[in-house]
């Protein structure tokens, strides 16, 4: 079976935007999800900060034109209130991050893609980099 690896906004912007140095760790691990030798996933939340981000750059059009793309490289989760709970009453210092976290975790996620790792200090589950993923996961090949 697949790993299942969760992706934030960050990891997101790098890739649709080619932001350097990051790009190509991110577009490798979309290459990954285009082979299926991992599952990538994201929640709708992701999906709006990256359109509003993108938006600004690139004009509407382009922008869901992006990502419409994404959309085929990864499955798309929901946040429930369950999760929305957790965040609150947790340590994060980012909502964000803790709305995605606890939903990660929900989907039985082990993995949690960000470049913003400093902000997952207590944690259940691997948050690394793009790169650090890769480093850590040699034998998965395009």
């Amino acid at each position: 079976m697949s790993k299942k690896i969760f992706v934030d906004s960050d990891v997101i912007l790098d890739i649709l935007c080619q932001r350097e140095p990051h790009y190509e760790y991110a577009a490798y691990v979309f290459s990954l999800s285009d082979t299926k030798k991992i599952v990538l996933y994201t929640t709708s939340l992701v999906f709006s900060n990256v359109y509003y981000i993108l938006r600004k750059l690139l004009g509407i059009q382009k922008s869901k034109e992006a990502l419409r793309k994404l959309r085929s490289l990864v499955k798309v989760i929901p946040i429930e209130e369950k999760e929305v709970d957790l965040a609150l009453n947790s340590k994060f210092s980012d909502f964000e991050d803790a709305l995605q976290y606890y939903t990660a975790m929900r989907y039985g996620i082990k993995i949690l893609l960000t470049r913003n790792i400093k902000d997952y200090k207590e944690r259940e589950i691997i948050v690394q980099t793009p790169k650090e993923f890769i480093s850590d996961n040699k034998k998965i090949k395009v």
